[in-house]
């Protein structure tokens, strides 16, 4: 196995149980290190620190244990049973109402570059680093062995997040098993997965408790879902008794699945519409007022290099939506780029709200549900915020 050696001082961090190493503090290697191969990271002078994954970029190691063991079948099954005990104390396992839910969530379940989706008895995996795409056998079978008979099948969905510059054979496809059934349930509401071509593994999971408070402020009012992907929140907006849902998204894809799920849930539905329209256009030619409305764009920066743009995207954003709201409305505001801080964001939403020259409080602070959880040694991991709003004249 080989070994790193980080120069003076940088071992500190890992100390304080961060889980990643970056390039630029290491001194030294004994040998060499493949994409992907299990590393021993030691201190300048020769103590043991971690054994992690490397990779070729600016972040070099992703710590998988901070102890000397070994990294085999029983580490594996004991790291996934953790994650799947620790949902089951959340309700998730065997639940009426849910049956999709994250299984483990990369550095928050001490498994960096991982990510398993359960929708209905499949896993569906997204590996991020070389390291976890060498060990898909070895989670394969932890997976068998901890969820048992109610395992239908695993499917792998890392063709695209997979470095781009590693030399792997992977393509997305089932690994094992056999899919029954795509459909899902999401409190009490239903929803059709499409893992092989729909985005991240199909559905955002992480905001289903958001999605629930949409349902308890949408009773009698006009509700407009920007971005609204698979139409989660519409759907949601819909059983909570809105008057009016509007959806728009600038795909057309999107809207067909939206007009899906309404369709799904609320059959013969007479009080949705759904738009594909770019959600900048809609604001600037439509003038009608809403009571609700629902900001939740894909990530404007996905590296800090976009930082700057990203801010005055979201700023333009929600200033847009602030004018268009009516007296006594709600804003649910939201970013997913984890480069930009909860800071950042509340900055950006508050030039907006300056602009405008409304009255703008908060109500509510918004995040991801607990089956994303944040390591408090790494709080990159916190990657979605959310602001509830609330605009008067």
């Amino acid at each position: 196995m080989t070994h790193i050696y980080l120069k003076p001082g940088k071992e500190q961090s890992i100390r304080r149980f961060h889980p990643w190493i970056f390039s630029g503090a290491i001194a030294s290697m004994s040998g060499t290190a493949n994409e992907g191969d299990i590393v021993t990271i030691f201190s300048s002078t020769k103590e043991f620190l971690a054994l992690g994954h490397y990779q070729k970029s600016s972040i070099a190691v992703r710590i998988l244990s901070f102890s000397q063991e070994f990294i085999n079948q029983n580490f594996w099954n004991n790291r996934i049973k953790s994650a799947y005990e620790y949902r089951k104390t959340l309700g998730l396992i065997n639940s009426s109402h849910t049956t999709c839910y994250r299984l483990v969530h990369g550095e928050g379940d001490n498994l960096p570059g991982l990510i398993i989706d359960m929708y209905n008895g499949v896993a569906v995996l997204q590996m991020h680093s070389v390291g976890m795409y060498k060990h898909t056998q070895h989670i394969i079978e932890a997976l068998k062995t901890v969820l048992g008979d109610s395992l239908q099948a695993i499917y792998n969905k890392s063709a695209s997040t997979l470095p781009f510059k590693a030399e792997t054979d992977n393509t997305d496809g089932l690994l094992w098993g056999q899919v029954l059934s795509t459909e899902v349930l999401e409190n009490g509401n239903t929803f059709v997965i499409d893992w092989e071509k729909g985005q991240k593994t199909g559905f955002f999971i992480d905001q289903r408790e958001n999605r629930k408070l949409i349902e308890l402020y949408s009773q009698g009012k006009r509700v407009l879902n920007t971005f609204c992907y698979t139409g989660g929140f519409s759907v949601y907006a819909l059983r909570g008794g809105a008057s009016q849902v509007v959806s728009i998204d600038s795909s057309q894809r999107a809207i067909d699945l939206t007009n899906e799920a309404v369709t799904l849930n609320f059959p013969n539905c007479n009080t949705h519409k759904a738009l594909a329209e770019d959600v900048f256009d809609f604001f600037q030619n439509n003038n009608e007022k809403f009571d609700v409305i629902i900001l939740d764009p894909p990530a404007f920066a996905k590296h800090n290099s976009a930082l700057k743009n990203a801010l005055q995207g979201y700023k333009r954003l929600n200033m847009k939506a602030i004018e268009q709201i009516a007296s006594g409305g709600l804003l649910f505001t939201f970013s997913c780029s984890q480069v930009v801080t909860k800071e950042d964001f509340r900055k950006s939403v508050f030039a907006a709200a300056a602009n405008t020259k409304r009255n703008v409080r908060i109500i509510q602070q918004l995040t991801q549900p607990a089956d994303h959880p944040i390591s408090i040694y790494h709080p990159e991991g916190e990657y979605l915020k959310g602001l509830l709003l609330q605009i008067t004249d």
